[in-house]
């Protein structure tokens, strides 16, 4: 975050940044708790540590642009504008649950918030993505699309052919590597002979940047201002952003192929924080402003979790339902 914060964004712009990232975190560590007691099955990916790209970009976005996410979607879907409740209801496998409790922690949809799901299949999302940039294009529609991704992702054929494409026809497809460094526990530089993920797409004549996915302000910059030249040449833009997830891949990874002297490097660039620090240094906010965000959103957390427990499992009949084929 070089210069002044005040020169760049409004100190509520700076709040709001701040108080997403903790709500995300929170919301995070909540779920590791419920998984532990049971409460949440299956796979769960958390997000804790790159919280500053999921609020970063989402800003630097219109609320009528497509966003695609891959499975490590919660805070993606949130600081879209899901309802935290729905979301955890979801997780809990609840009829309130933001998919009627169908799709659990990996496939979050929200069409109304234009948040076109979350990915289980790696690298899923991006055909998807394509086609919806086509639709808007085809309709000729002030929209472009953003697609979330992780760099273990960029291996598959879908993300080659998916970017082809994009550049052959012209698409308004924004893509956005979230590179955290590791494909579940294999290294990047051990899976890709070109580490540096944003230059791979020079193939396919797209321009490319590297990001501080550590810092929600540069993220939030890059995103604007890619965004606006997507929309503006109607042509596809890529950003690497660099980040660190805290924990492991999923719930069952214990993460032993990281040393605790690279976490501990990356832990303090923690997003949250330095913007704190920066808050309170530049005079934005004062100590007590900050803890009063941070308990409000302990407090929405909560009322989160109380929220799917008291929800009903969804009737049986209701398998038979959102069956489309």
């Amino acid at each position: 975050m070089a210069g002044n914060l005040r020169e760049l964004l409004s100190e509520e712009e700076l709040l709001k940044f701040y108080e997403q990232m903790v709500v995300c975190r929170e919301f995070e560590e909540s779920c590791a708790e419920q998984y532990s007691k049971g409460h949440i099955t299956g796979f769960l990916h958390l997000y804790s540590g790159q919280e500053a790209v999921a609020v970063g970009c989402t800003a630097g976005l219109k609320q009528t642009d497509y966003v695609l996410s891959a499975y490590r979607d919660h805070a993606q879907a949130i600081v879209r504008g899901a309802d935290p409740k729905t979301v955890m209801a979801e997780l809990f496998g609840k009829a309130t649950g933001i998919c009627k409790g169908k799709g659990g922690s990996m496939h979050l949809f929200a069409p109304e918030l234009n948040f076109m799901g979350g990915y289980a299949i790696v690298g899923g999302q991006f055909p998807i993505a394509v086609g919806l940039a086509w639709g808007s294009q085809l309709q000729e529609q002030d929209r472009i699309t953003a697609c979330f991704f992780g760099d273990g992702s960029m291996n598959q054929g879908t993300f080659h052919e998916s970017l082809n494409w994009a550049r052959l026809w012209d698409l308004p497809v924004l893509f956005i590597c979230e590179n955290n460094f590791y494909g579940i526990g294999t290294e990047v530089h051990r899976a890709s002979a070109q580490a540096a993920l944003h230059r791979r797409t020079c193939g396919y004549d797209i321009p490319s940047e590297k990001v501080d996915g550590m810092d929600v302000v540069a993220m939030y910059q890059a995103t604007k201002r890619a965004a606006e030249w997507v929309r503006e040449r109607q042509r596809p833009y890529f950003i690497e952003a660099v980040t660190y997830r805290f924990r492991g891949h999923s719930m069952s990874d214990p993460a032993k192929y990281r040393s605790s002297s690279e976490a501990d490097v990356w832990k303090s660039r923690d997003p949250i924080p330095n913007l704190s620090r920066r808050l309170l240094e530049e005079g934005i906010a004062d100590q007590a402003r900050l803890d009063q965000i941070n308990q409000a959103a302990l407090a929405q957390v909560k009322e989160a979790v109380r929220f799917a427990e008291d929800s009903p499992w969804p009737e049986d009949a209701e398998v038979w339902n959102d069956i489309y084929v």
